[in-house]
């Protein structure tokens, strides 16, 4: 260490997440920094409450659903493979029968994607959301719609790493952005909100897949090809409209007055936040967050919640038409357990919220799902085994939001708290590696070794 150096102590990394979760004094922590002036000084109680209502409604409408609806995009893109599948890509593309090459197409997104996290909450603050965010939508939609394009495996394959490249930062990324804003007792009912997102994707993405396919032969290409294509043109036009409608973290953000601006931090503050702070990136800040055992055990709770997510989003449709649908049926019928999903989700992160009590929600939830696969697994009829689809989608869901923003709310630092939530979601998305090659041809109608495997990830 140079002479006069000040040593970094992490001053964070022996705190319960008890301490943390249930707004116990924490005593000081470092870099909080002092109080901004208070604009509300002389107010009374009620009037300071009335304020602090509008504040917090304001920043809902402002951040809220704009970047749900990037994630609804993220999510689609993504898992549209699995509608594409059944429009025609593996027979096009020359993939047919050979499930193993179609697996490694999905894998190979979670390489890059698991890979990139880490690292991408350092760029984001470094960069500002307002420009990296628009940034990497717009690579990805430019991605998702040369998917389209592809004629062989081999550039389906290559579409897919650079896919999960481009998209490696939004979700991590925009959690690390919403703790930034707001109180912990505030953030899970958030996080939920803006991950029922994907359960939106999912049932918006059967019925869009639906419509879509109605082009094939449009051009030349099938109705898989549409679906890349289109929704990557919408990515891409999305992510042009983010430069003016993602907005910067609260000291820089445009559209707060100086009182608000005031207000918000105050508000992080009072709360022993220090998400607001300027902060100079240092390595002590990423091996902080790499030796915080907090860290890992995030990590860990995480990655069973996606392998069971990923698994069931990627083969959700395939699982349905194996059932003895047509494939334009099975797309229409992913639609209801995916919105119960979304329902459920917002509903968990807001009892979580109120009750500080993450790990039962988890529990609770987690319980659900694993009947739902249970009477995948064991059920003799498509009416039974269609029921395990909602119950499997309602226990998976509401977990993972509620897992981010129980490791957000417990580790502290402006970027310890980003590299922490990158590790925990790239860890946890490594699991979509073993999510996309579980499902084999063989397996079918009931998809023992995917469904188990599931079934193991809610456990």
């Amino acid at each position: 260490m140079k002479e006069g150096a000040v040593e970094y102590v992490d001053a964070d990394s022996d705190r319960s997440p008890v301490d943390y979760e249930k707004g116990a004094d924490v005593g000081p922590t470092t870099g909080f920094g002092s109080l901004p002036p208070d604009p509300d000084a002389g107010r009374s109680e009620a009037e300071k409450a009335h304020i602090d209502k509008r504040l917090k409604w304001k920043l809902d409408l402002k951040l809220i659903p704009w970047l749900c609806l990037l994630y609804l995009c993220s999510f689609l893109d993504r898992t549209n493979i699995g509608n594409a599948k059944l429009d025609g890509l593996t027979k096009d593309l020359g993939i047919g029968t050979n499930q193993s090459l179609y697996n490694a197409a999905l894998s190979i997104f979670f390489v890059s994607y698991s890979l990139s996290e880490p690292l991408t909450n350092i760029l984001l603050k470094r960069l500002r959301p307002s420009i990296f965010i628009p940034a990497i939508m717009i690579l990805w939609g430019i991605v998702m719609t040369t998917m389209g394009l592809c004629t062989n495996a081999g550039g389906l394959m290559a579409a897919r790493f650079f896919l999960g490249l481009a998209e490696a930062g939004l979700f991590p990324g925009v959690n690390y952005y919403l703790s930034c804003w707001y109180k912990r007792s505030e953030f899970g009912i958030r996080a939920a909100i803006f991950f029922s997102a994907a359960a939106v994707a999912g049932s918006f993405g059967g019925l869009l897949a639906a419509a879509i396919n109605l082009m094939a032969g449009v051009g030349g290409k099938g109705g898989w090809a549409w679906i890349f294509i289109l929704e990557g043109l919408a990515t891409f036009l999305l992510g042009i409209v983010s430069f003016w409608m993602v907005h910067d973290f609260p000291d820089d953000a445009k559209f707060l007055s100086p009182d608000d601006r005031a207000r918000v931090i105050r508000r992080l503050k009072l709360d022993n936040q220090s998400s607001a702070e300027h902060e100079e990136f240092k390595m002590e800040y990423f091996w902080a967050a790499v030796k915080d055992w907090k860290t890992w055990t995030g990590a860990i709770v995480y990655m069973g919640a996606d392998g069971a997510l990923y698994a069931f989003s990627l083969f959700l449709p395939t699982i349905i038409a194996d059932l003895g649908y047509t494939a334009t049926k099975a797309q229409l019928l992913t639609v209801p357990p995916y919105a119960a999903a979304a329902i459920l989700t917002i509903i968990v992160g807001y009892i979580a919220d109120r009750t500080s009590q993450r790990g039962l929600c988890n529990i609770v939830t987690s319980l659900v799902g694993i009947v739902g696969f249970i009477m995948l697994l064991a059920g003799n009829s498509p009416g039974v085994q269609y029921a395990g689809t909602f119950l499997g989608a309602l226990g998976i869901y509401p977990c993972v939001p509620n897992t981010i923003s129980w490791s957000s709310n417990n580790i502290e630092g402006v970027y310890k708290r980003g590299v922490a939530l990158g590790i925990i979601i790239g860890w946890g998305n490594i699991n979509g590696v073993v999510s996309s090659n579980i499902y084999r041809a063989q397996d079918k109608p009931g998809q023992d070794s995917q469904l188990s495997l599931s079934l193991v990830d809610l456990d």
